[in-house]
């Protein structure tokens, strides 16, 4: 069988030895040459010593993670796409994969259909013919080079969403620095994107930094530059964001988790408006508007000790709050309709709407990956859609049935043992029993909605999904037994 690519050489990276076969098998059958590692050392060696036109690989794999991995390989070869297999509900993970320079990710679990789609996508992108006859990479996002979201922002309908394009409205013309405040996956880069569409500085560079997702031994070198030979693997000269966004805007992303001596190099460049390459003697004049965003409040985070006052003071001329999707009830099935509209014509569907299961589905999920997770869980149910419309067997069963979703039954055993062993063993057992019934009834009280439980326990939600995971209370299928118990792909 072939496809037009079949002369494409693809690795699947993957620990588990059954996910690796079944997908270079399917991969196989459709026209690809396809080798396969168990381990990220492993798949390293295999890019350093061979040529592959991607590479698939899963986010956790037994000896590195995957942005370790991805790190790895963009040094061997900078130009190859990389996709990444992520759990489904790790949004922020995903989110820090396309930034770190993924192409894309695939979630779990894997749909046969979406894992052909997007490898073909990204060998098209890869083979796109430039200009001048040549060929170039995908346009993925580099980490801390510049990073525009797709789509541009649905200010909506709710009273919430009209006050937010007010106050950027308001602020878009002056020269003021602005703390732009929200969630993952909220919109952040999007207004800072809307403030510099409606300044004076339109036309100049709009240049992002995700400081989440550079390390702090390449902060500096980062936002300020370095000379040739200033420090050990300093090859050359390296332009900061600083200067690349001379004349425009520079958003910093996450900016709360920069360290505590960039933060008081940073301040000096605010103050001075100058910024001297690491290793340079020249100062370098500079005209830069300044938006940073955080999701959380930066004056507390002082107050912590983890983020410098006067920085702080420097950056919030003006504030913004982006409201979390769950609080824009009004303005979901703008966004969904205007995702769906993208999702057909990138996949070439012709999806009309949703079924009204699923608005129903829309309205009750907390959304707690936000914009982002919205647009993936909608071109994910349009690519699965057989007809012309969206139902509700086409969504995650996290969105189309919590309560299937999560293992809630008092008599199932927990990982940590079962419960006539717990209440009999020690006080610490007798403990985790009291908190497995204390989540549990919560749980059910809000429908197994994990913001909502979150919030009732005064936890956060990252904490609730740990303490579920242990006591064996999420009810997720391996990737291995959601295809096979779908049969989805070819034996």
């Amino acid at each position: 069988m072939t496809n037009g690519l079949d002369t494409k050489r693809i690795l699947v990276a993957d620990d588990d030895v059954d996910t690796c076969t079944l997908l270079s098998r399917f991969l196989g059958k459709n026209g690809f040459l396809v080798e396969h590692a168990h381990s990220g050392k492993s798949a390293l060696t295999k890019v350093s010593t061979e040529t592959f036109d991607l590479i698939l690989s899963d986010f956790r794999l037994g000896d590195m993670e995957g942005l370790e991995m991805l790190t790895e390989i963009k040094k061997i070869n900078s130009s190859v796409p990389v996709i990444i297999i992520t759990g489904y509900s790790d949004i922020k993970t995903a989110v820090n994969v396309i930034k770190s320079g993924a192409f894309d990710y695939i979630a779990k679990p894997l749909i046969p259909d979406e894992i052909l789609h997007t490898v073909k996508r990204a060998l098209t992108a890869v083979a796109q013919p430039t200009a001048n006859g040549e060929t170039n990479a995908a346009p993925a996002p580099k980490k801390g080079n510049q990073i525009y979201m797709e789509d541009e922002f649905i200010v909506g309908d709710s009273p919430i969403a009209k006050e937010l394009n007010r106050q950027v409205s308001l602020v878009a013309p002056t020269n003021f620095s602005v703390i732009i405040y929200g969630e993952s996956g909220s919109g952040k880069e999007a207004v800072a994107r809307m403030i510099h569409n409606h300044s004076p500085r339109k036309d100049k560079p709009f240049v992002a930094l995700d400081c989440g997702a550079i390390s702090r031994e390449l902060a500096g070198s980062e936002l300020f530059g370095h000379e040739k030979g200033s420090f050990t693997g300093a090859i050359g000269a390296k332009t900061g964001h600083f200067e690349m966004a001379n004349g425009g805007t520079l958003f910093l992303d996450e900016v709360g988790n920069l360290p505590y001596d960039i933060q008081v190099a940073l301040l000096r460049v605010v103050q001075e408006r100058k910024v001297r390459k690491i290793g340079g003697n020249k100062e370098i004049p500079l005209d830069v508007r300044i938006l940073v965003a955080s999701n959380e409040d930066l004056m507390e985070a002082h107050r912590k000790g983890k983020f410098r006052e006067d920085l702080f003071h420097r950056f919030n001329e003006f504030s913004i709050h982006v409201p979390p999707l769950r609080e824009r009830q009004k303005d979901i099935m703008v966004f969904a309709n205007y995702f769906l509209t993208h999702a057909n014509k990138e996949l070439n569907k012709d999806v009309s709407g949703f079924s009204s299961e699923v608005l129903n589905c829309f309205l009750q999920y907390s959304w707690p990956g936000n914009i982002r997770e919205m647009k993936n869980v909608i071109k994910r149910a349009a690519l699965l859609s057989d007809d012309s419309l969206i139902h509700a067997k086409n969504l995650p069963l996290e969105i189309s049935n919590p309560s299937k979703f999560i293992s809630h039954s008092f008599n199932e055993p927990h990982r940590n043992g079962s419960r006539e062993m717990m209440a009999t063993v020690s006080l610490k057992n007798a403990a985790q029993e009291a908190e497995y019934e204390a989540i549990l009834k919560v749980l059910k009280q809000v429908n197994f909605n994990k913001s909502k439980a979150a919030k009732l326990l005064n936890i956060d939600r990252k904490t609730l999904y740990n303490k579920m995971k242990g006591f064996n209370l999420l009810r997720e299928e391996t990737p291995v037994e959601a295809i096979d118990e779908a049969n989805r792909l070819p034996e």
